[in-house]
């Protein structure tokens, strides 16, 4: 059975790499060599994707002498639409593909921003090439859905799995091929590396914080001082040393610029290091001898969360919330809201509930993720009925 994998931004956002390296594992038995069309050809094949997949560049200059540009042009001009017209840089890769049996769709996070009609168009392109489209491993804002344009498109998927419970119950509405699962992150196999100079196993505080969560701040600054005043009680309150971990280094959203400026603030302490960039595989393993993270992107974590690392999400969407609800029953506690943080010492707080219930959420953790490994086998069986 052939398949492609599509929608995937490029391996310098490291959840974006964990999310086709663990699913090209998932899909192995259907398919051992999957195609995958990347917006940047040469990042995935430097973080070594090409040794699991085939990796094809996703996107090209849009050819302006063919007719869809034309129309693509109107809808802009006329009518303010530019959604085609994003969408036709993806037309060509698509239309070069062979033939395929299924599509996945994996880009888990596409849905919970409020700028993705350019989609619809897509997976239109790509409903002529394979016979089945899937909505892998997503998480979709519900109010989303009640844009019919956005509905129809969801509607017409195959099958969707949905990686939490907010939004399956939503796209079940939406399209009765709706499953729930956890995220394929989840399964994504940790590979050891060689532990930066200062870092103490199992007594590190691991910090990640992003561009994108500050651009979300509803007070100047006020996500930077919560975390400064985070790592002063850390240094001053307690003995662990706190490792800064970046997840995502994209130009223009990297998160070592945050993690940067905190490094400068505190390097005097001697207990803070900075951990360099390194594949998926190899951040979850240096996340996995944390005692305790604080993380901003989701995917860090995940790969906290299924490594039994207590974890506090600083969140701004449904997948943060509906993945700590799966996983704790409640999201209380385990997710700040980014929107929400007012006060210098929100951070703090939330930090003091996980410090003070580590064992018992280590144990949580253990336990929710010996059920999800059964789920393993579930996933490969479900999709492949599926599909």
């Amino acid at each position: 059975m052939r398949t492609v994998m599509y929608a995937h931004g490029g391996s310098k956002n490291h959840g974006c790499e964990a999310i086709v390296r663990a699913t090209a594992d998932l899909i192995k038995e259907i398919d051992d060599c999957p195609i995958l069309l990347t917006r940047q050809q040469e990042e995935d094949i430097t973080y070594g994707l090409d040794q699991i997949v085939e990796v094809r560049q996703g996107s090209h200059n849009i050819n302006k002498r063919k007719l869809g540009f034309g129309v693509a042009y109107l809808q802009q001009k006329l009518l303010n639409n530019y959604h085609q017209m994003d969408a036709l840089q993806y037309k060509q890769a698509i239309e070069n593909l062979p033939e395929v049996d299924t599509a996945l769709f994996i880009g888990g996070d596409n849905y919970c921003y409020s700028n993705v009609k350019n989609y619809s168009y897509i997976n239109n392109y790509m409903r002529k090439k394979a016979e089945n489209l899937v909505l892998w491993g997503a998480s979709v804002e519900p109010e989303l859905l009640e844009d019919k344009e956005i509905s129809h498109d969801i509607e017409r998927f195959h099958c969707i799995v949905a990686r939490e419970s907010i939004s399956y119950k939503a796209l079940r509405k939406v399209n009765k091929h709706t499953m729930i699962l956890p995220d394929p992150a989840f399964f994504l196999q940790s590979v050891p590396v060689n532990l930066p100079l200062g870092f103490l196993e199992y007594n590190m505080i691991g910090i990640n914080i992003s561009p994108l969560v500050i651009n979300l701040e509803k007070q100047k600054d006020i996500l930077m001082q919560n975390y400064k005043r985070l790592l002063s009680y850390i240094l001053e309150n307690s003995t662990y040393n706190v490792a800064l971990i970046p997840h995502v280094i994209w130009d223009g959203n990297d998160d070592r610029e945050p993690l940067k400026y905190l490094y400068q603030e505190f390097k005097d302490s001697g207990r803070i290091i900075m951990v360099m960039d390194h594949n998926c595989m190899e951040q979850k393993y240096i996340i996995s001898k944390c005692r305790m993270f604080i993380g901003a992107r989701t995917h860090a974590t995940i790969a906290a969360y299924s490594m039994g690392v207590p974890t506090l999400v600083v969140g701004y969407s449904v997948k943060a919330r509906g993945i700590a609800r799966d996983l704790f029953g409640t999201e209380t506690n385990f997710v700040l809201a980014v929107q929400n943080i007012k006060q210098e010492d929100d951070l703090v707080n939330s930090y003091l509930f996980l410090e003070k219930n580590n064992e018992k959420i280590h144990k949580q953790l253990q336990d929710k993720m010996y059920l999800y490994r059964k789920y393993q086998g579930e996933y490969k069986r479900s999709i492949a009925e599926k599909i």
